[in-house]
């Protein structure tokens, strides 16, 4: 090291000492990272995962077939017939959702006046088939029922912001 002078040489040490004391400064604090299959991280209220249909808690389906929210939807994965019903009332009879086609925009549960389709919180819904991401209402009525206790409690928490 005979071409390097004693300022350098003290530079550098001096670099050696501080990057050396950053490396055990971190090296003994909590990770910030999360270990992702076995650890997940916190939902915001507002995330738009994974489509459902809800239901009323006497067992009866939300949709009262407006089609707000197929003539809302920007991509026009939505497919909706209704028909009437004996008392009257329409219900959805289609319900089909192309989840290649969405863009997780939400318009759909913003328009929804009875809050029946709603994006859940499951963001882990891969597929191996392309035919797999076309919801109908089966599907659909049964993520809303797998996840109404989180869909609920989102709901909730964002109500005042609504």
């Amino acid at each position: 090291m005979g071409w390097i002078d004693n300022t350098a040489r003290t530079f550098l040490w001096t670099e050696l000492i501080k990057g050396m004391s950053v490396t055990l400064r971190y090296m003994f604090k909590q990770p910030v990272t999360l270990n992702y299959p076995y650890e997940k991280g916190v939902l915001s209220p507002r995330f738009r995962g994974e489509h459902a249909l809800r239901r009323y808690p006497n067992g009866e389906e939300r949709c009262i077939a407006c089609k707000l929210c197929e003539a809302i939807c920007p991509a026009q994965a939505i497919t909706i017939e209704a028909a009437p019903r004996d008392d009257g009332s329409r219900r959805t009879t289609r319900y089909d959702i192309d989840m290649t086609k969405c863009i997780y925009c939400g318009y759909c549960e913003e328009a929804c006046p009875v809050d029946a389709i709603v994006e859940g919180p499951n963001f882990e819904y891969s597929t191996e088939t392309r035919e797999e991401l076309f919801y109908n209402k089966a599907k659909l009525l049964a993520n809303g029922d797998r996840w109404e206790t989180e869909i609920a409690a989102r709901l909730r928490a964002d109500a005042p912001y609504r």
